[in-house]
């Protein structure tokens, strides 16, 4: 998706009334047994380039829900359905128990939605934009100044208050919009790779935001290409690839289905190392470096060390570790890459 296309729609669903209430506050219709978001048999094409092909969803509340996958895999179309900025070609989806095409204006209330890139108000103050986001959902000036109050404390965020956002740093301005969308206490908060551009400092901060909002109640849904990210926040993590769900569940497990440890093996020579190639779960060409699935044991270790090289002349050295999300990205999501811009066309 393009900065043009998106910074206008991801506002969209802000337009909530504010309370005091935290993110998560259930409305009169809450139904504590629903999940927060359900989709099932999601299918979404664009012209002939198929981007979501029976896609089943299912989070709970109060969790933070990772959706991973590669470039153009489906993640940004999968978001935009379920926040109601595009309709599925099939399939249907519910959110906060309310379905996403026939209660498009109840969703919406539920929902807030941060897009891959930062659309505050570069003219206004920080203070600026969070009230006139509380104005635009129905707060009256008295209530609008006490929940921008409230929230440039909760984000670290009011000693730059009265500053125009456009001074803002990158990792500020994330914040600010973070913080725009909880304006109005939000059931589900959909996170559309927030960490994009970001310094290691500022996603490191902005990890710590969504940990507070995830403990306050609410249900984040988080799309990123960052597996780090995925490990660290995510409950439970879905694996998307050319449009269909090919993995799910909590980072152990997914770790756990490609191997529970990694061999790294160092060749000795490019013909060794091209020679084991496809038993490989990781691949550095650059050092000669291959990872082999394992479950750790010494004996299993020994075990493929005489199967790959009995003869004890293609192997330098070796070390052991323990998998990672990236051996789970890697394996699960074999692919060739597609163009990004197949997934969201500038004109929708």
């Amino acid at each position: 998706m393009t900065p043009s296309s998106q910074e206008p729609t991801a506002r969209e669903p802000r337009a909530q009334k504010p309370g005091a209430q935290e993110p998560g506050a259930q409305d009169p219709h809450h139904h504590p047994s629903r999940p927060a978001v359900e989709a099932t048999a999601l299918r979404k094409s664009y012209g002939d380039v198929r981007v979501l092909d029976g896609v089943d969803l299912r989070v709970d509340r109060g969790t933070v829900f990772s959706l991973l996958g590669p470039n153009g895999a489906g993640k940004t179309t999968t978001i935009r359905i379920l926040a109601t900025l595009t309709t599925a070609d099939g399939g249907h989806a519910r959110i906060a128990g309310h379905d996403v095409v026939a209660e498009r204006a109840a969703v919406r209330r539920a929902i807030s939605l941060t897009g891959q890139f930062a659309a505050v108000d570069e003219m206004q103050t920080g203070e600026e934009n969070l009230r006139m986001m509380a104005r635009l959902g129905g707060a009256s000036r008295a209530a609008a100044r006490r929940r921008a109050a409230e929230l440039l404390e909760r984000f670290d965020l009011t000693p730059a208050a009265g500053r125009l956002a456009r001074t803002y740093s990158g990792g500020m301005r994330r914040r600010l919009d973070l913080a725009a969308g909880l304006v109005g206490s939000p059931e589900v908060i959909f996170l559309d790779e927030p960490t994009t551009g970001l310094d290691p400092r500022s996603r490191q901060q902005l990890w710590q935001v969504v940990r507070e909002v995830s403990a306050g109640g609410a249900t984040v849904f988080l799309t990123t290409q960052y597996l780090e990210e995925a490990d660290q926040l995510a409950d439970r993590i879905a694996v998307i690839d050319s449009g269909r769900i090919v993995a799910e569940g909590t980072a152990h497990e997914l770790k756990s289905r490609v191997a529970g440890h990694r061999l790294d093996l160092v060749l000795t020579s490019r013909d060794a190392y091209e020679r084991h190639t496809a038993h490989a779960v990781h691949r550095s060409p650059e050092t000669l470096t291959l990872g082999l699935p394992t479950d750790g044991t010494a004996a299993h270790v020994r075990a493929l060390l005489d199967e790959l090289d009995p003869d004890r002349g293609d192997v330098a050295r070796f070390s052991l570790h323990t998998a990672t999300l990236d051996d789970v990205f890697l394996t699960l999501t074999r692919t060739a890459p597609r163009d990004a811009t197949a997934e969201e066309p500038t004109h929708v």
